[in-house]
């Protein structure tokens, strides 16, 4: 069963990692990847909105709220895991060697 609990931390760890680099990496990709590009040289492209700054805004906000979701889970399931921790250890007998007589 150890095995099968240190696969399961290392993916925990990796997708923690994995989302707090993607909290960072995502949103200026994203407005790169949507910036207008120029029609013709020279002249400005006109757009209603600031697409780029619309787009880190509203993915940066979408990653930490992600990101604040993730931490209360993880301390509002820390306790139930503790209790489950406990008991798990209760209701092993220790092992008392024999008095000698």
């Amino acid at each position: 069963m150890s095995a099968v609990r240190r696969v399961l931390v290392f993916m925990m760890v990796g997708a923690i990692v994995g989302a707090v680099a993607a909290s960072f990496i995502v949103p200026p990709v994203l407005g790169w990847y949507n910036e207008p590009g120029a029609i013709s040289p020279g002249k400005q492209v006109e757009t209603l909105c600031n697409i780029p700054e619309l787009i880190r805004y509203t993915s940066s906000r979408l990653l930490r709220g992600q990101l604040i979701g993730a931490a209360i889970g993880a301390l509002v399931f820390l306790f139930p895991g503790i209790l489950s921790a406990r008991r798990q250890t209760r209701g092993v007998p220790a092992t008392v060697p024999p008095s000698a007589v």
